[in-house]
């Protein structure tokens, strides 16, 4: 596992120096330059810049661009975690996510609990979109679901809050360390997008496992590792500092940039 995540920052590190140039420093080799703290306050200033530019240019909710059913790919490419180990996930996907609850808590004054039939008793998001993986392939297909907007407005954050933190389902450590589950962040302007939605079907039928089931998050205008699969706790929080490694998720804990706009 440690070597694929070195493999995953490694990527991350040679597409970074490619769309930067990197006045002809490359990148290819980077896992001695990738330790270096120039290098790493480099990255986070463009990531920062990303994210002023996109805002500035796009606006805050512009839209990621949608497409026709014609567009749709016959099978929607699955990556990362392809289902969950554990008899707990296991005994859920048996009786079809029936009983799986989504808390959303933290700065909020309204926790909920939700149910897959709760989330979808809330008005309904369909969207034909493309996927765009930091490997560097891209997928296109149809999502519905429930808009985290909605979901937050029901909740009521607080005004503290200012991030969105998913908790999911999936461990990413090996079966000898020590458990590292996958968590993903936003800030709450990505996270009120129009766009940005629980998902729960993928091309009219119910989200399969290897996609992320029973509930993933699609944020259109992120990067594929920004949209957590399995998604089984929602938390708003006022920083990110406390959570994981504390960088906002658990690539970015790895190396990888926080926000991740395309």
């Amino acid at each position: 596992m440690a070597e694929e995540r070195n493999d995953g920052r490694r990527k991350f590190l040679t597409r970074a120096g490619a769309s930067l140039g990197l006045l002809g420093v490359g990148l290819a080799g980077c896992s001695r330059l990738s330790e270096k703290r120039w290098v790493s306050d480099l990255l986070h200033e463009v990531e920062h810049l990303t994210r002023r530019a996109q805002r500035l240019f796009a606006g805050g909710h512009a839209l990621a661009p949608e497409f026709s059913k014609a567009d749709i790919a016959p099978v929607f490419r699955a990556n990362g975690t392809l289902r969950p180990e554990g008899e707990n996930y296991s005994s859920h996907a048996a009786n079809g996510f029936k009983n799986w609850k989504i808390p959303v808590m933290g700065l909020v004054e309204r926790p909920l609990l939700l149910t897959l039939d709760a989330l979808k008793a809330f008005p309904a998001r369909t969207q034909i979109t493309r996927h765009d993986c930091v490997e560097g392939w891209s997928c296109i297909g149809q999502w519905k679901g429930t808009p985290l907007a909605s979901v937050l407005a029901a909740a009521k954050p607080k005004a503290a809050a200012r991030y969105v933190v998913f908790y999911c389902a999936d461990n990413m450590a090996g079966p000898e360390e020590v458990p590292q589950l996958y968590y993903e962040s936003l800030d709450l302007l990505e996270a009120t997008h129009p766009q940005t939605i629980l998902a729960y079907e993928l091309n009219e039928r119910p989200l399969p496992i290897a996609n992320g089931a029973p509930v993933r998050l699609r944020a259109e205008r992120q990067l594929g590792y920004k949209m957590a699969k399995y998604i089984n706790k929602i938390e708003l929080v006022s920083a990110l500092d406390g959570i994981g490694g504390g960088r906002g998720g658990y690539w970015e804990d790895q190396g990888y940039s926080w926000y991740a706009g395309i």
